[in-house]
């Protein structure tokens, strides 16, 4: 059965001429023989010891901004694994890697590991070619930067839209089971029910 492994890693994140500190959720879902990462933020070592002597079908990036990015093509040399991205999100990726490949992620494919399915949800706003993770055996969906507890990832940056992001929450989010727990990029767990009760608060599109 598949299990989840966590941890976090501490970087930087660089964009539009300016640069952050930031921590970093590590997502790991498998079992004892195999799994996938779901980001590879800043250290490739910290992973790769959770991953251990396991096979690793891929590496899954929730969007290609480089604080989840930075350790992928590593992670990818040592365990022989493909990146996973949806292509959207290319020019943030060519940021990082000008040459490197990626596989595509597409819209609704079924992402098989350790007797589980990690469903793609394209979720534009924070980035063009941001993706949650749907694990329903799992009761989780890993939203990296779309949603946080508090509310929608920021979007004052090149390549986001604030709009865009409240519809993709609303129509691909909110329609999940209230009790799903949301595993984020950065920061604390949270419940889709919990913030779609909080999501009468936020800023009106347009």
């Amino acid at each position: 059965m598949a299990r989840l492994d966590h941890a976090v890693t501490s970087g930087t994140f660089t964009l539009d001429g300016g640069t952050w500190n930031v921590d970093n959720n590590v997502w790991i879902v498998g079992d004892d023989e195999e799994c996938v990462v779901i980001d590879a933020p800043h250290s490739a070592d910290p992973i790769a010891e959770l991953i251990g002597d396991r096979r690793l079908l891929g590496i899954l990036c929730t969007h290609a901004h480089d604080d989840h990015v930075t350790a992928a093509n590593e992670l990818s040399d040592r365990f022989d694994a493909p990146i996973r991205l949806h292509p959207a999100d290319e020019p943030l990726w060519r940021m990082s890697y000008r040459h490197l490949a990626f596989e595509p992620l597409v819209d609704g494919e079924g992402i098989r590991v350790a007797g589980t399915a990690l469903h793609v949800l394209h979720t534009p706003g924070h980035s063009p070619g941001a993706v949650c993770f749907n694990a329903p055996e799992l009761g989780a969906v890993f939203t990296g930067d779309t949603l946080f507890r508090g509310g929608p990832g920021a979007t004052g940056r090149s390549y986001s839209s604030y709009d865009t992001i409240v519809t993709s929450i609303r129509y691909r989010l909110f329609v999940l089971p209230p009790d799903t727990v949301v595993h984020t990029g950065h920061g604390p767990d949270t419940t889709i029910g919990d913030e779609a009760a909080a999501a009468a608060g936020w800023p009106t599109p347009g």
